[in-house]
């Protein structure tokens, strides 16, 4: 991994952040070839998914939504990571990544920190750090960053940077809806920039503090979600190999239940297998109306669709 990061620093593709103070973990700047193949890869994801498509249209939303928004979401009290603290050199990693380092054929994202933890101790696993096997339990801390609103700092003005952009496109569901004349099915997509704090080193430009995502909501009566999960895997699979990605390190894993978000009632990822494994790509998951229910509910205001079918 070490060659390749070098290799895309030389040719000008990405270079780490702030690296005359010292850098920062987990944030890279784009040189001039990376930020014209992000803008390809995003052009050609409009492309597909939006342009060449009459049931899907584009909003963008602000980076910093009220913070009731990520109260009903679930994410300030759901949205966690489970990472683990060295007491000797204070050096803190995720509880999955230490495992999975170690135990090659052990899936354990989405495990809860109980079990992380007897398998860290079973196992006697040790920093990657220093090397001593004193470590706390695993804990689980919260992605989202905060931020504060205005010039006094109190609990009024906490603020969050977005983890997603589907919060985004659930916000709109209504102007949409009024403004769009559009009918069931059809999607919402956004492109922007999300935050998550995240602990992932040595992975380069993968899972970052900073990063692009794209990402479309698509409405559909309950009872047809198996069809349309099933006709969107398809799609999405094709734009894998659209993108050139060779079929022997690309696959589809379905999430067990215990790792399964707090909102889906499916999911589904495309895998690539990087050089530190097989790591998720994009996902595919029926989220059921918990979004907009949950939304309703917190804001008093009425979001139900009226089909013209029924």
């Amino acid at each position: 991994m070490d060659n390749i990061i070098a290799l895309a620093k030389r040719r000008g593709f990405f270079y780490p952040s702030s690296e005359i103070y010292g850098g920062l973990a987990n944030t890279w700047d784009f040189g001039h070839y990376g930020v014209l193949l992000k803008n390809n890869l995003r052009d050609l994801w409009i492309k597909k998914f939006v342009l060449s498509r009459r049931d899907i249209i584009m909003v963008d939303s602000s980076v910093i939504l009220n913070p009731k928004v990520w109260e009903a979401s679930g994410h300030v009290t759901g949205f966690n990571d489970a990472l683990v603290d060295c007491k000797n050199c204070k050096y803190r990693t995720r509880a999955d990544h230490l495992i999975e380092a170690k135990l090659k054929d052990v899936k354990v994202e989405g495990l809860p920190v109980e079990k992380l933890t007897e398998i860290i101790k079973t196992n006697k696993l040790k920093c990657p750090h220093c090397g001593s096997s004193d470590l706390t339990d695993v804990r689980k801390f919260n992605l989202l960053f905060e931020t504060k609103i205005g010039m006094v700092e109190d609990s009024k003005s906490k603020a969050y940077l977005r983890g997603e952009l589907a919060q985004g496109i659930f916000m709109n569901f209504k102007n949409v809806i009024d403004t769009m004349r559009i009918r069931m099915p059809f999607g919402i997509a956004s492109s922007g920039i999300c935050f998550r704090n995240e602990i992932t080193l040595g992975q380069g430009v993968f899972r970052t503090l900073q990063f692009d995502l794209m990402e479309f909501e698509y409405f559909i009566r309950p009872e047809e979600w198996e069809k349309i999960f099933e006709s969107w895997k398809k799609e999405m699979w094709n734009f894998a190999l659209e993108l050139g990605l060779p079929k022997d390190k690309i696959r589809w894993r379905e999430h067990e239940d215990f790792e399964r978000s707090h909102y889906s009632k499916k999911t589904m990822d495309v895998e690539y297998e990087f050089p530190f494994g097989w790591k998720e790509m994009w996902g595919l998951a029926y989220r059921t109306d918990f979004d907009l229910k949950n939304h309703m509910k917190s804001s008093g205001v009425d979001l139900n669709y009226r089909d013209p079918k029924t």
